[in-house]
C-alpha cells in the first residue's frame, strides 16, 4: 500500500485520495462547522479554527494554552508515527496556521492538500458526512519557541539585512488607511502581499505557482529570515505554509501579529 513517504509538503487531491486508508493518517479539517457537517473528505476530523488561538484580546492568534493544545492532539490521535494532512476551504490560511502548530509541537509529518475541500470538490472527489469519534484524552506535549517570533525578537531584528516581514494582510491595513488596531500603519521595513493574491482562482484556489519568483521581486529570499504576520496569524498562515513549501530555511509566524503589534506603545510604525 501506498504511504506518504517521498511526497512534498504541498500534495494534490489525488495523492491524498489514493492514501485515505493509510493507518498513520491524521486527516484534519479546518472548514466551518456548517460546511464540515454539509460534507467532508472521508476520515478526517474537524478542528474549529478557533481552537487554534488563544482567542484573547488584544492579540487573539497567540498560542493556546498547553493544556488546551494536549487536548485537541490526544482527540486526535498524536503519535510520534502520525501522518497528518490538512485542509480548508479558503485556500490555506487556517490550514497553514495548523501546520505551523506542528512545527510548534515538533512534529515534522504534515502536508497540506493545494487547493483543500475547494480542489477536492472540483476535482469530482467523494464527500462523507461520518464523524469519526474523539480517539483519547491530553497527551503529553512539548512546546518549541522556533517557529514563532515573539513582539521582542521582531523588535531585535528590526532593520537586519537578513530579515524579511512578510505583511500578510490587505493593503489598505498595511497603509494604515484601515486601523484595526490602536496603532494604524505597518512593521517598520515590512513588505505587504496580501495572502489571497497568492491563491489561483482559476485553479480552485490552489498556491500560485510562480509564487517563487514572486517572492524574489519582492526581496523575500532564501537568504534571509521570513518572520509573517497579519492580524491575527491567521492570513499569515497561508504565508508561512508557502514559505515552508518553497523551503524556505528559516520562517517564524508572528502569532501576536498586527493585534499585538498595534496595540503596543512602544512598538515603531511605518505608514
Amino acid at each position: 500500500m501506498a504511504d506518504f513517504s517521498g511526497l512534498p509538503l504541498v500534495i494534490e487531491t489525488g495523492d491524498l485520495h489514493a492514501r485515505l486508508d493509510v493507518p498513520e493518517l491524521i486527516l484534519v479539517d479546518l472548514t466551518s462547522p456548517a460546511r464540515y457537517q454539509a460534507g467532508h473528505i472521508p476520515g478526517a476530523f474537524f478542528v474549529d479554527p478557533k481552537r487554534t488561538q488563544l482567542g484573547q484580546p488584544p492579540a487573539p492568534g497567540l498560542l493556546p494554552t498547553q493544556a488546551a493544545l494536549e487536548a485537541l492532539f490526544g482527540e486526535l490521535g498524536h503519535d510520534k508515527d502520525a501522518v497528518y494532512v490538512v485542509y480548508d476551504d479558503e485556500g490555506g490560511g487556517w490550514a497553514g496556521r495548523f501546520i505551523w502548530l506542528l512545527d510548534v509541537i515538533g512534529h515534522t509529518k504534515y502536508h497540506y492538500v493545494d487547493g483543500g475541500l475547494m480542489a477536492w470538490q472540483a476535482d469530482g472527489l467523494a464527500l462523507s458526512t461520518e464523524v469519526p469519534a474523539p480517539v483519547g484524552g491530553p497527551v503529553s506535549l512539548t512546546l518549541g519557541e522556533a517557529p514563532t517570533a515573539t513582539r521582542e525578537y521582531l523588535q531585535s531584528r528590526l532593520g537586519a539585512a537578513d530579515l524579511a516581514i512578510w505583511d500578510a494582510r490587505g493593503p489598505l491595513e498595511y497603509s494604515g488607511e484601515k486601523v484595526l488596531a490602536a496603532k494604524g500603519g505597518h512593521i517598520p521595513g515590512a513588505v505587504n502581499f496580501e495572502w489571497t493574491a497568492g491563491m489561483d482562482k482559476n485553479r480552485s484556489l490552489r498556491i500560485r505557482q510562480d509564487m517563487p519568483q514572486i517572492l524574489q521581486d519582492l526581496g523575500i529570499t532564501k537568504d534571509k529570515e521570513v518572520i509573517t504576520h497579519c492580524q491575527t496569524h491567521h492570513r499569515s498562515g497561508f504565508t508561512y505554509l508557502v514559505a515552508k513549501a518553497l523551503g524556505y530555511p528559516r520562517v517564524k509566524g508572528y502569532a501576536g501579529s498586527w493585534g499585538e503589534w498595534g496595540n503596543h506603545p512602544d512598538t515603531p510604525v511605518e505608514v
